[in-house]
């Protein structure tokens, strides 16, 4: 295995290494650099990036890359692992989804590295990183005030890719096209496969979500060989893949009351929300156009007319065999204790 070069730094094989990418500097002539930590094998094998917070309001993603590379029985035996916790850093210290000159960094790649400061970054996640990859494992939730259901997005016409998605083994997995400006986008011109893992809410940590996401992580890094195998006591559920996906908009301004959450199956007709006025009156109510299972929705009481309120995923499959699947896929993401403390009750 020859040197990882990254920056004026090469990591050598058998080492682990923190590093500082400068990106540009502040107002304040401070320098603002993008942390990656590097963790090579003494075997050769895939290379991999983990990369949370390319919105720097999604903060699930920073916490899964912080507790899995701190748990003591990480171990990568072949290959290296690329983990990039924030690559939107200004966003991160700001709150905010976006970069300061207000661009959405995940629609500036592949970047310039004279362009604006969205595509400088851009660019330098792309060539630092990105291009010594085969594969990629981008960490998103969902917007301000909205939940996601724990969910992989990816091109599911890839054999590959959908074997990936399939290994993560989380509730949903969405078929998701190429987006212009993307940093799947970008990759995939690469020949770097990406799994898009999204979970939880902006600004927000929830464990669920994020213990999802590790074990998923962890899972496709058994499946390529790069950590030792371990005997599981559950068996992974065969997953099954949406091809489509829609949002059900607001009919009515005013106070919601929500009657769904995220995981249920709905089917055509069903009344997922009422919408009234400050005085108790019935404005509207949100139905379902189609059969499906929920794994999006706004979380805030009020909504305006037109707003986006429920992410719904359309299956060819019978949606209760489905929901079913989705029940136990969630159990299987329990902690053991959980885990068990449920099947007792069940019994």
């Amino acid at each position: 295995m020859k040197p990882l070069r990254i920056g004026e730094f090469d990591i050598l094989p058998g080492t682990q290494c923190k590093i500082d990418l400068p990106v540009a500097k502040l107002y304040t002539d401070a320098d603002v650099s993008l942390p990656v930590q590097i963790i090579r094998a003494k075997k050769d094998g895939p290379t991999i990036f983990i990369s949370a917070a390319v919105h720097g309001d999604e903060l699930n993603g920073i916490e899964i890359i912080r507790r899995l590379i701190n748990k003591p029985n990480f171990k990568i035996i072949r290959g290296t692992v690329i983990a990039v916790p924030m690559v939107n850093v200004y966003g991160v210290v700001n709150q905010s989804r976006y970069m300061p000159d207000r661009r959405d960094l995940n629609r500036c790649f592949p970047g310039s590295a004279k362009g604006s400061l969205a595509g400088r970054v851009a660019h330098i996640f792309l060539t630092q990183i990105v291009q010594h990859c085969d594969y990629g494992i981008d960490l998103h939730t969902g917007a301000i005030h909205r939940s996601n259901l724990p969910q992989i997005r990816g091109d599911m016409t890839d054999h590959e890719t959908k074997e990936l998605a399939k290994v993560f083994a989380v509730p949903v997995i969405l078929h998701s096209n190429l987006l212009d400006g993307s940093l799947r986008e970008s990759a995939v011109k690469n020949k770097t496969k990406v799994l898009l893992y999204e979970a939880g809410e902006a600004l927000r940590f929830d464990d669920f979500s994020i213990n999802a996401g590790i074990k998923g992580i962890e899972n496709v890094l058994r499946h390529l060989k790069m950590m030792p195998q371990r005997r599981s006591k559950r068996k992974l559920a065969e997953p099954y893949i949406a091809n489509s996906s829609g949002w059900l908009r607001a009919n009515a301004s005013g106070v919601v009351k929500h009657l769904v959450t995220l995981g249920d199956q709905v089917t055509c007709g069903d009344r997922l929300a009422e919408i009234g006025s400050p005085y108790g009156e019935i404005l509207g109510v949100v139905c379902a156009l189609r059969s499906g299972i929920l794994i999006g929705k706004q979380n805030i009481p009020l909504v305006q007319e037109g707003e986006a309120m429920f992410h719904i995923a359309y299956f060819k499959e019978d949606d209760e065999t489905i929901a079913e699947h989705i029940e136990t896929v969630q159990d299987s993401l329990l902690p053991e204790d959980e885990f068990n403390d449920k099947q007792i009750t069940r019994e």
